[in-house]
C-alpha cells in the first residue's frame, strides 16, 4: 500500500527558510522519479520541483529556481524541499508524489504560510 506523508511546514516571516520531508512507503522509491507540488488557495495544484531517481537530476519550476532545492535519501525512501527566501505568494499546501501521480493518490500534505 502505497503511503506518502509530508512532514516540517508551519508559519514563517517573509524571507525565511523551512525544510519539508515527505515519507513514504509501499512502492520501489529508488525506480520513482519524485516531485513536489504545492496548491494555494482557489488555484489549480502546480509542480514545484522534481528530481531524478538517483537524485543527480534536478528540475524547478521558475518561482522555485535559485530558492529552493530538492534532495532525495534512497535508503530511507525520503525526499526533503529546502526552501529559503520565502515569499507571502508561496503560502500553499505542499505534496509529494512520484512525477505523474502514477499510483493515483495523494498524501494529506502540508501547509505552508509566510506571513509577517
Amino acid at each position: 500500500q502505497v503511503q506518502l506523508a509530508e512532514f516540517g511546514g508551519g508559519l514563517v516571516q517573509p524571507g525565511g527558510s523551512m525544510r519539508l520531508v515527505c515519507v513514504t512507503s509501499g512502492f520501489e522509491f529508488e525506480r520513482y522519479i519524485m516531485a513536489w507540488y504545492r496548491q494555494s488557495s482557489g488555484k489549480d495544484r502546480e509542480e514545484v520541483a522534481v528530481i531524478s531517481t538517483g537524485g543527480r537530476a534536478t528540475d524547478y519550476a521558475t518561482f522555485a529556481k535559485g530558492r529552493f532545492t530538492i534532495s532525495r535519501d534512497n535508503s530511507k525512501s525520503l525526499v526533503y524541499l529546502e526552501m529559503n527566501d520565502l515569499k507571502p505568494d508561496d503560502t500553499a499546501k505542499y505534496y509529494c508524489n512520484s512525477r505523474g501521480n502514477p499510483f493515483r493518490l495523494w498524501g494529506q500534505g502540508i501547509q505552508v504560510s509566510v506571513s509577517a
